[in-house]
């Protein structure tokens, strides 16, 4: 009798049981990424449809969408998607559906940009203080102003409002962005956060905002749909988040039973989640590693780590040792629809390609961001990825469209 041969899986490949019910049917994730593919008025098109159908087939487990916004008066980039009420519900019900065709599931990012919004140009942007973008020149042209207490909790019913829609057009959950040096990221932070009332002063009342629209979301999406949150695990700033408080923020979330929270760091004066920082750290393979196994050994929360993770066998070796329980990837997925099958497979992923840079980080993360959105039209529009090479060629491709967008970009 011949004996039968069985393969084990590996631990990429495992389901999930997240805390509120849904499984998630392996353990790789591709992370949030802007892909500044909606129409003019923040309807999702059928580019975006296609981007994320040829993701799905590809096999991820969970798909994340880039920047949805709260709130109408403010962009992180023109062309973000933008759910406020039902006028657009149909099709973001079509662009969730599109994402879950091989199985897989969707949440939708939810975010609003406070003071590093692009748009309106001519209009100052909200923040917890008036402290402009440590950036030559920022802190004039952008310089932000505080927000009274009432609009900060209108902000909170925004995420909620949004979040519900989210769960009616179709989507298993969604994704709290308090990372990056966003609204919920700079109330966190002791340099942009300077309040002395309820919402700023010590590390309770700076995660004040974040707690609070955490349980609004929740009551808006009910017990049984992922409630996710992005966040730093520092900021890479002299004075700005910690470690050791992002540490205390995520066993706050933990109390309030979210289920999954994404490990990334940095913001727009320090990059690190696109490797750009001073510190050793994100020099090497998983950015952020060293915070997930020190969150790991005081909590059990379910767990994405996001940033710099390219080695097949260390992706399987920190999720079956429980490290993280699911493994994020972002800028990989621009070039490789199918890269979670290649995941499977055994296969790395692919070197990186050289992406222009000029010198001065904030504009070249800003480079890296347009680089990889060019390759998500040409996806979105039946195309295979292609590389763009050199400096003149990718500013062609992406400064007279961005120009464009902004002066076209519906802000009514």
């Amino acid at each position: 009798m011949k004996k039968l041969q069985t393969s084990l899986a590996s631990p990429l490949q495992q389901p999930l049981k997240l805390p509120c019910g849904i499984t998630i049917p392996n353990r790789i994730a591709k992370s949030a990424m802007s892909e500044q593919l909606a129409d003019r008025h923040g309807s999702p098109t059928i580019a975006l449809q296609k981007l994320y159908a040829a993701w799905a087939r590809g096999g991820a487990g969970l798909l994340i969408t880039g920047n949805v916004m709260v709130d109408h008066r403010a962009f992180v980039e023109p062309r973000n998607v933008v759910l406020e009420d039902e006028q657009f519900l149909q099709a973001n019900a079509e662009w969730a559906q599109a994402a879950r065709l091989n199985g897989g599931k969707i949440i939708m990012q939810i975010n609003h940009p406070g003071r590093v919004a692009v748009l309106p140009l001519l209009k100052k942007p909200i923040a917890p203080s008036a402290v402009g973008l440590d950036l030559p020149l920022m802190s004039v042209i952008r310089m932000p102003r505080a927000m009274s207490e009432s609009e900060i909790l209108e902000q909170v019913q925004r995420f909620a409002n949004t979040a519900g829609l989210a769960v009616k057009a179709g989507f298993d959950g969604v994704q709290i962005h308090a990372a990056h040096g966003y609204l919920l990221s700079q109330f966190l932070s002791p340099l942009s956060n300077i309040r002395t009332d309820q919402w700023g002063g010590n590390p309770e009342n700076r995660r004040r905002f974040l707690i609070e629209t955490v349980r609004a979301v929740r009551q808006a999406i009910g017990k049984n749909k992922i409630l996710s949150v992005k966040l730093n695990s520092a900021d890479f700033q002299k004075g700005g988040l910690s470690q050791e408080e992002s540490l205390q923020v995520a066993l706050a979330l933990e109390a309030e039973s979210i289920d999954l929270l994404e490990i990334s760091g940095g913001n727009y004066e320090s990059p690190a989640q696109l490797g750009y920082a001073p510190e050793r750290q994100t020099q090497r393979d998983a950015y952020f590693v060293d915070y997930a196994t020190a969150l790991r050994k005081m909590s059990k929360l379910p767990l994405m780590l996001t940033g710099g993770l390219r080695h097949v066998d260390f992706m399987n070796r920190i999720v079956a040792d429980g490290t993280v329980d699911l493994i994020g990837l972002a800028r990989p997925f621009a070039l490789q629809t199918d890269l979670a099958k290649q995941l499977f497979a055994g296969k790395s992923v692919q070197e990186p390609v050289n992406i222009p840079t000029v010198g001065y980080k904030p504009i070249d993360a800003y480079l890296q961001l347009a680089w990889h959105a060019a390759q998500f039209r040409r996806i979105g529009h039946g195309q295979q990825p292609k590389p763009i090479k050199g400096l003149i060629p990718t500013l062609a491709t992406f400064g007279p469209r961005m120009g464009f967008n902004i002066l076209t970009q519906n802000k009514c």
